[in-house]
């Protein structure tokens, strides 16, 4: 059974926007999977959208017209820094010429120390820029280092490749920054006058929506964001053996590396911490005083750059006596062996993000342990007595205090210990949808099997001579997309993890009809265990694990632990050799909108297609009229003409309207199916589908021909109404739809619950025919466009406004 940690279930949320790829604007509109499902959920936007200006553009503009940039997407008020509540003091928005003087972007290049925390709670955040600094190529791609405050200034600045679900972006803020008294109120450099890692904040701000909405994360998170790597989670207490080797391979290879100290309450990273933006203030407005204070008693006269005042730690965050800071990120720097009293000493080194407080046990800065090493070692290992935030730890104390291990590999070929690799990746993006395909873990195993499916197939095994096994080797990374974004609206990281099941060729056959691959249904996980799955389901951003299994086909299941919870996720698939990753049951060749496997089942009415060439009728036209005559002649068939005469008049034909009161009189003796009646705007569907003569009405015959159709879908939805309550669970809609003949992707399904579920996610027996009356009248009319009977159609405009107002 799965376990879940920190499994609280976040509130209700509609999913969040995709992250847009141009310059000045960090999220657009839009659902993430693409396709018809975007187009629907979009069509509130304008026409004719804006194309945004690049940062080149923009910085071009400024300097021409003489004047300083104003983001008008994340401007210098209060709703760019907080969300939960107002602010107790007034911040004031200064540029960094207001500030200080000789502003600078970087001096002597960006390194770890010249980043201190300030009143805000993203350690995480500013550990994994101080990891990204050991890095100068990925620095540099992430900060241009062409920025100035000197040369060509307009108060602009941008910071590139910002990796978001699988596209890199570029955003671009003005150079206002928050401070009270003059000082930053956030991140700051050591040094005054430095303000790269200010600027950075920002930019990762406005990427998640404020300030307030970075309170609270896991380090990966951030490393992730910068490099589009994939990270690796080890609990300490639960490492491998090896787990130096590791670190030390990780930096060799440039991986970045964090590692935290839970603390006492249960915080975790995952979400964010429970703490009052007014007490946080207070805290900064006493700090501030007293750093006046303790400013006033130094002479700093003659220098020109004052060192940055850093805070105390966190309510959330203790210091122990041992100088460590429980719920507190850490970046791991460097992981080294020393040679002291003739033996090897492992060492690793740890930076603190304040810019203060370190370790005072064996090997910190002033130990005498260091007294028995040669110069030449200290200068290799950079050993430095003063207040940073660095310092070293033995591996063995590492291991006894700390609890968290991240580690995010910068690409695949680095998440082998001993060898470099060539992986293969593939991004699979998709949606969580409440009443449709958000069915929770296995331990919901009525909805379980509703979530999305990925099929996996695992083509070649490793090139590995050591292992005797056949076995392919891949990583398999779960992330959730845009909940710190949603944070203002209540939202929470979801508890989420993922099982992967194998399956055979004849699993696949008995849910494939016509050649389209269909979901594996509820009795397959009923009565089939899973080959591998992640450990535990966790609310973390992403959940990765590494397995091994033999070459097979394999279909891997993501899913929140709870069901109904709604969001959108990434999943991505890394593999040592060949393999292919494709979501089940959805149609990706484009311009496809609708594909229907059922040929000709839609042609019932056009009578005169079995004709013979000179109109002359055949034996099975003639056979098929006395079948029908023999229909006619059934007691419903008269108790039906006699209700129809009656309301038709003389011309037997009946408006919508009229229908409808045809359908209520014959649907209040079925007692068994709840319907409040029929609604007009239905019936007029209905008379769109079936009326051949474009009159408006239907006669006699199309009448019956409708209500045969209604009885055989009324036979679907008695087969799900397994309570006999009158309605359907929404889960169950995928089958009965696929059971009356339509076959749609998962994008379809999603909005069929959306459109015809109630707020019980159950679907009544008239929004289940109204449904099933507009499929039935959409398929029938790409048959209509369909002429070479491809399956693909192309529509201008006005056809497809045509089409969506017949259907």
């Amino acid at each position: 059974m799965p376990t879940a940690i920190n499994a609280a279930v976040a509130q209700q949320t509609a999913a969040g926007s995709v992250p847009s790829t141009t310059a000045g604007t960090t999220e657009g509109a839009g659902g993430g999977t693409g396709g018809i499902y975007s187009a629907i959920i979009s069509r509130n936007q304008p026409i004719i959208r804006i194309k945004e200006k690049t940062y080149e553009e923009l910085h071009k503009k400024c300097l021409e017209k003489n004047i300083l940039y104003e983001d008008p997407d994340f401007p210098p008020n209060e709703s760019s820094l907080f969300y939960s509540q107002k602010s107790p003091v007034k911040f004031e928005w200064k540029r960094p010429r207001e500030i200080c003087e000789n502003p600078r972007f970087i001096i002597g290049g960006a390194n770890r120390t010249d980043i201190c925390q300030g009143e805000l709670g993203n350690c995480w955040f500013l550990a994994a820029i101080a990891c990204l600094t050991l890095n100068k190529k990925l620095l540099c791609r992430v900060i241009p280092h062409d920025q100035s405050f000197i040369q060509n200034y307009a108060g602009i600045f941008h910071f590139q490749q910002f990796w978001r679900y699988g596209d890199w972006v570029d955003v671009v803020i003005d150079d206002c920054l928050p401070t009270y008294n003059n000082q930053l109120v956030f991140t700051k450099s050591s040094q005054r006058n430095e303000f790269w890692s200010a600027l950075l904040e920002k930019a990762y701000a406005k990427l998640h929506g404020s300030y307030e909405a970075l309170k609270g994360g896991n380090t990966t998170e951030a490393m992730e964001d910068f490099t589009g790597g994939v990270t690796e989670f080890y609990e300490i207490k639960d490492a491998p053996k090896d787990i130096y080797k590791i670190m030390k391979h990780a930096i060799d290879r440039g991986s970045l590396m964090a590692s935290s100290i839970d603390d006492d309450l249960g915080f975790s990273y995952g979400s964010a911490p429970r703490s009052n933006i007014g007490e946080l203030i207070a805290r900064m407005v006493k700090n501030q005083e007293n750093a006046q204070m303790t400013q006033s008693t130094v002479d700093y006269q003659g220098t020109e750059e004052r060192p940055a005042w850093t805070i105390v730690p966190m309510q959330y965050e203790t210091r122990m006596s041992c100088g460590l800071v429980k719920g507190h990120a850490y970046s791991v720097t460097a992981v080294e062996e020393v040679l002291f009293k003739g033996e090897k000493i492992r060492l690793v080194r740890l930076r603190n993000p304040w810019g203060q407080v370190e370790w005072n046990g064996a090997w910190s800065d002033k130990s005498e342990e260091w007294d028995s090493v040669d110069e030449a070692e200290k200068i290799r290992l950079q050993h430095k007595v003063v207040e940073d935030g660095e310092f070293w730890i033995s591996f063995q104390d590492f291991m006894r205090h700390f609890t968290k291990l991240e580690i995010c590999n910068l690409t695949p070929d680095t998440l082998e210990v001993d060898k470099f690799q060539t992986w293969t990746v593939s991004v699979n993006e998709g949606r969580w949808v409440r009443g449709c395909s958000a069915g929770g873990c296995r331990n919901y195993p009525d909805t379980f099997w509703t979530n999305p499916q990925y099929r996996l197939k695992l083509l070649e095994e490793d090139d590995d001579p050591e292992d005797e096994e056949v076995i392919c080797s891949f990583l398999v990374a779960l992330m959730q997309k845009n909940r710190r974004k949603e944070r203002k609206l209540g939202a929470n990281l979801y508890t989420i993890g993922f099982a992967i099941y194998e399956v055979t060729a004849l699993d696949f056959a008995l849910c494939t009809m016509h050649g389209t691959k269909h979901h594996l249904q509820k009795d397959f996980f009923l009565y089939n265990a899973s080959k591998a799955r992640s450990k535990t389901y966790i609310n973390m951003r992403e959940i990765s694990e590494r397995f091994r299994l033999p070459p097979s086909e394999y279909v891997i299941i993501p899913s929140t632990y709870d069901p109904h919870q709604e969001g959108e996720f990434i999943l991505r698939v890394f593999s040592e050799k060949r393999s292919l990753s494709e979501v089940i049951h959805s149609h990706h060749i484009a311009p496809i909108i609708f594909v229907s496997d059922r040929a000709n089942s839609n042609k019932e009415l056009t009578t005169d297609e079995n004709a013979g060439k000179n109109g002359e009728k055949t034996q099975a036209d003639e056979k098929k009229r006395s079948s029908t005559k023999a229909h006619e002649e059934s007691e419903e068939q008269k108790q039906f003409r006699n209700i129809f005469r009656q309301i038709a008049g003389d011309d037997m034909e009946i408006n919508a309207e009229e229908l409808r009161n045809v359908l209520n009189n014959v649907v209040k003796k079925h007692k068994d199916l709840r319907s409040e009646g029929f609604e007009l705007e239905s019936c007029r569907s209905m008379i769109a589908l079936m009326d051949t003569d474009g009159s408006g009405k239907i006669n006699f015959d199309e009448f019956r021909h409708l209500w045969d159709k209604i009885k055989s879908w009324q036979k679907i939805f008695k087969r799900y109404d397994t309570d006999h309550s009158g309605t359907i669970n929404s889960y169950e809609m995928r089958n009965a739809v696929n059971d009356a003949g339509f076959r749609l992707n998962n994008q379809l399904y999603d909005i069929i619950t959306m459109r015809y579920a109630d707020k019980n996610m159950n679907i009544d027996f008239d929004s289940f025919i109204c449904c099933f009356v507009r499929l039935d009248a959409m398929f029938r009319a790409f048959h209509a466009f369909d002429k070479d009977g491809d399956g693909i159609i192309k529509l201008n405009v006005l056809e497809v406004n045509c089409l969506t107002r017949v259907c």
